[in-house]
């Protein structure tokens, strides 16, 4: 996990994903849709992107990707992006976390 950590320390807005997973991409689009620039670690293209795979279900991802970090804190995938967005309540944690200013 200790990998993990590092990867997302000083970076408002961090999503874990895979080139070809089609959810990965709709949660990037969505959040860069707010203005946002989310760093992006596509584990299928990362040297080590299966020991980060491992570390981020340890953390209880499920499925591994997209997984989603906002403000160095793991909100988790899909769901819970799209949960947050219906309820109105993604736009203000991007705020929080500095990702967007509106």
């Amino acid at each position: 996990m200790e990998v993990v950590t590092r990867m997302v320390e000083d970076r408002p807005v961090v999503i874990f994903s895979r080139a070809t997973c089609c959810m990965s991409h709709t949660i990037k689009t969505l959040i860069s849709g707010f203005g946002a620039n989310p760093t992006v670690y596509e584990l299928d293209q990362l040297q080590e992107g299966q020991q980060v795979e491992r570390a981020l279900q340890r953390m209880g991802c499920k499925p591994s990707v997209p997984a989603v970090f906002i403000g160095q804190q793991l909100i988790g995938g899909p769901n819970q992006i799209m949960t947050l967005q219906v309820k109105n309540q993604l736009v203000p944690l991007l705020i929080r976390a500095g990702a967007i200013w509106i």
